[in-house]
């Protein structure tokens, strides 16, 4: 843990214990934010939607093996 978040932790605790569930919210939506997609993931989804637009979808034979394949 963070210094800072230490000290700003060590100030919640002498609060009323409304006020520290309300900062716990705020704790909890701050660390539940998506993260931001790194170059090669924002490419793979790109390529996946352009494949959806063009019809381009896997059969059923496929998507059975790749989850019979996940069981082993």
């Amino acid at each position: 843990m963070t210094k800072l978040l230490d000290q700003a932790i060590a100030k919640i605790r002498r609060l009323p214990d409304a006020d520290q569930d309300e900062a716990a919210e705020i704790l909890l939506t701050l660390a539940s934010r998506p993260k931001p997609l790194d170059a090669e993931t924002r490419a793979a989804i790109t390529e996946g939607q352009a494949q959806a637009r063009r019809g381009e979808f896997a059969d059923d034979e496929v998507i059975d093996r790749l989850f019979s394949s996940k069981d082993k």
